[in-house]
């Protein structure tokens, strides 16, 4: 998988909207000193995550939102043989709703789910209001996250949900 593609599920586990920067530790940094942006998108669209994790055990950091300093640590946990007609992504586990685009990284999300649980909260309301009327921290869908991933493909440069 292309780090561009691996981005875009990401992603769409994750339920975010692609709106902040984004990079991979395995990207060497002084390949992306001249160019910025452009470079980054550039340098993951020609690389593939098997260029930098060759063997079982091998990681590398995925950090989104550099504000809310979201980092998540991608395994490489088996190398399985590649199936054409198998999908490019799938979700196999998950436990609980990933945090809203924007809620402030890990404490931000803490006070959020606090606000949201607690309607004598002061900003319960103004909370509720932003995610967009309701939000269980609990509920999570293998199904629906594999819809949203079916959708992946591997000339995908855009998020398509």
């Amino acid at each position: 998988i292309r780090l561009s593609v691996l981005h875009a599920v990401i992603q769409i586990s994750m339920g975010w909207e692609d709106c902040h920067l984004h990079g991979f530790s395995c990207i060497p940094s002084d390949l992306l000193f001249e160019g910025g942006d452009e470079k980054q998108n550039e340098l993951e669209d020609k690389h593939k995550l098997s260029d930098f994790l060759k063997k079982e055990k091998g990681s590398t950091i995925y950090e989104y939102d550099f504000g809310d300093g979201w980092e998540h640590e991608i395994l490489l946990e088996k190398i399985l043989p590649f199936e054409k007609e198998s999908p490019l992504a799938v979700c196999v586990k998950g436990k609980r709703a990933c945090p809203p685009e924007d809620c402030g990284g890990i404490w931000g999300y803490e006070e959020f789910l606090e606000a949201v649980g607690d309607s004598d909260h002061p900003e319960h309301e103004s909370m509720l209001d932003w995610i967009g009327g309701k939000f269980d921290p609990e509920y999570f869908s293998v199904e629906d996250t594999n819809k949203a991933l079916s959708n992946v493909k591997t000339s995908s440069l855009c998020l398509v949900t």
